[in-house]
């Protein structure tokens, strides 16, 4: 090989690899300018809230030029009896025995569906599906009405049950596939054993589902946290309404309000679900994507 054809292909390398940096380059800035454009709301909702209501107005910016934590302070209060710490933890009553509820019954579910024969298996499965494609508006009143004939309206049971009894088909669905894509290798072994389908379910099963359980705890959690609708039609005392209510209960029907108290108490109503979201990001992504075990 000559100096000549050498000193050639040292070009071309050169040439690719600067054209490569030059699209990476190019593809880092528009990523950041969509990101910057999709989070803009977001950071103008933060630097808006440590605005006055005045200034809300006459400063189109997020920066604001006289931060003030008036906001948080009197939002906080609330025009109620209760403070939003009382609004805070009926949330959290909510949420939490959902996201247990949901995680332990469309497990058992999901794992009777994807690894026993029983009668109308397919049938049942099938029923799964629909329920997954059928819009909840449609499921609203007979709901309503049957929550109303056993006496729990205005309490959380009508939050609570269904989500206990795997009534969340999605998530049910969900799991069903990423069963179905785990080897019974391991399974098999462990009843070999001696281990009974609960014993191999909780110590077999579950680790291996670990991502993708998380990832329906992530879910419950966030669609819990935003859902406005669902405790609106069944909770009418106010000492029981979550954040998502109480935010409404801060907007006057005289179109007087504080938006500044209502953006605060916004920022701190979306701050659980995005800690939430990035201390499982990890393992979110992988409940997402994956598609089996790792050998």
């Amino acid at each position: 090989m000559t100096d000549t054809t050498i000193d050639t292909a040292r070009l071309q390398a050169r040439k690719r690899i600067r054209n490569a940096r030059i699209s990476a380059f190019v593809r880092y800035v528009v990523l950041l300018a969509v990101g910057l454009v999709m989070l803009y709301p977001l950071i103008w909702l933060v630097g808006a809230s440590f605005k006055t209501n005045n200034e809300i107005f006459a400063n189109p910016g997020f920066m604001p030029q006289n931060p003030t934590l008036d906001g948080y302070i009197e939002g906080w209060k609330t025009s109620t009896p209760y403070t939003f710490g009382t609004f805070f933890l009926n949330s959290f009553k909510i949420i939490l025995p959902k996201v247990i509820g949901t995680v332990i019954s469309c497990t058992f579910v999901a794992y009777g569906f994807a690894r026993f024969d029983f009668p109308f298996k397919k049938i049942l499965f099938g029923s799964v599906i629909a329920i997954l494609l059928l819009p909840n508006v449609v499921t609203r009143i007979p709901q309503y009405i049957l929550f109303r004939d056993l006496g729990w309206l205005d309490s959380f049971l009508p939050l609570w049950v269904p989500s206990a009894l795997a009534g969340d088909a999605f998530f049910v669905f969900m799991l069903v596939q990423f069963l179905r894509a785990i080897p019974g290798d391991m399974e098999e072994a462990a009843r070999v054993d001696g281990a009974n389908s609960w014993q191999t379910l909780l110590f077999i099963v579950v680790p291996m589902l670990a991502p993708a359980l998380i990832s329906v705890a992530l879910f419950q959690f966030m669609w819990t946290m935003n859902d406005f609708l669902g405790p609106l039609i069944y909770i009418s005392s106010v000492d029981k309404y979550p954040v998502s209510l109480a935010l409404k209960l801060s907007i006057d029907t005289t179109e007087a309000f504080a938006w500044n108290r209502i953006l605060a108490m916004s920022v701190l109503t979306i701050t659980p679900a995005l800690a939430v979201f990035f201390a499982a990001q990890k393992y979110f992504i992988e409940g997402i994507s994956a598609g089996g075990i790792k050998g």
